[in-house]
C-alpha cells in the first residue's frame, strides 16, 4: 500500500495531478485546496496517499498533510459521503475549519461544498461529533469551547464575547479560538468586555 509519494509534478487536471516518481507517473486525485498548494510543473512535491481499491478500479487520493488525509477517512466513513464529496468538502474547508464546524454543529459550513445538501450536512456534523479532537490542528481548549457553544452550554459572558467577535467579521473558529486562549489565561469568569478586548488583542497578534 502506498502511504506517500515523492516526485516531480508532471501535469495537472481539474481534480488530479500526475506525479513522476522515477519515470513512473502516478495519477493522484486531490482536493482543490491541495492542488493549489502543490508546486509548479517540474518541481518536487510530496503528497500523502490514501488508496481506494474496488472491483473495477484502483484510485490514489493525495493530501497536503496527514490531517487532511485523516479528515478524508473520517468523512468517507459517513453514510452518503464518497471520495468525490469528501474532496469537495476538503476543497472549501481546512482541517481546522472542519473541526470547528463539527464542534459547533455548524451544518451551514459543511453545506458550502458542492454536492452536500442540508440532510447530508446534518449527517456529517452529527456522525462525526466527538471523533475529531486529534485531527484539527487546534488545541483541546478551543475544541472544548466550540463544543460547548454548539450545545448551548457555554457561559453567557463567553458566548457573548464570541458572538461580538464574529459580528466584527471574524470566523467562528477564529473568535472561539481567541476567546479560549483568553479564558485559559484569565479564567472563565472574566467579564464580557474584557474577553472581547483581550480577544481582539489575540487576533491581532
Amino acid at each position: 500500500m502506498i502511504g506517500k509519494l515523492k516526485g516531480l509534478i508532471d501535469s495537472f487536471g481539474d481534480d488530479v495531478v500526475l506525479i513522476d516518481c522515477g519515470g513512473v507517473c502516478y495519477e493522484v486525485f486531490c482536493s482543490g485546496r491541495t492542488l493549489q498548494a502543490l508546486p509548479r510543473v517540474g518541481e518536487a512535491a510530496v503528497v500523502f496517499i490514501e488508496t481506494i481499491v474496488r472491483e473495477d478500479f484502483i484510485k490514489l487520493y493525495g493530501f497536503a498533510s496527514e490531517a487532511e488525509k485523516g479528515w478524508f477517512n473520517l468523512l468517507t466513513s459517513v453514510q452518503g459521503v464518497g471520495a468525490r464529496v469528501a474532496l469537495a468538502i476538503l476543497s472549501v474547508l481546512s482541517p481546522a475549519e472542519l473541526s470547528s464546524a463539527v464542534a459547533l454543529q455548524d451544518k451551514a459550513m459543511i453545506g458550502r461544498a458542492n454536492g452536500v445538501g442540508p440532510k447530508l450536512a446534518v449527517r456529517v456534523v452529527t456522525e462525526l461529533k466527538g471523533k475529531v479532537p486529534a485531527l484539527g490542528g487546534i488545541d483541546a481548549g478551543t475544541l472544548g469551547l466550540q463544543a460547548a457553544l454548539g450545545e448551548g452550554l457555554a457561559a453567557g459572558n463567553i458566548s457573548d464575547a464570541v458572538s461580538a467577535l464574529t459580528n466584527l467579521g471574524y470566523s467562528s473558529a477564529q473568535a472561539s479560538g481567541a476567546v479560549a486562549r483568553v479564558v485559559a489565561k484569565e479564567g472563565d469568569d472574566t467579564p464580557t468586555e474584557k474577553l472581547i478586548r483581550l480577544g481582539l488583542r489575540e487576533l491581532s497578534a
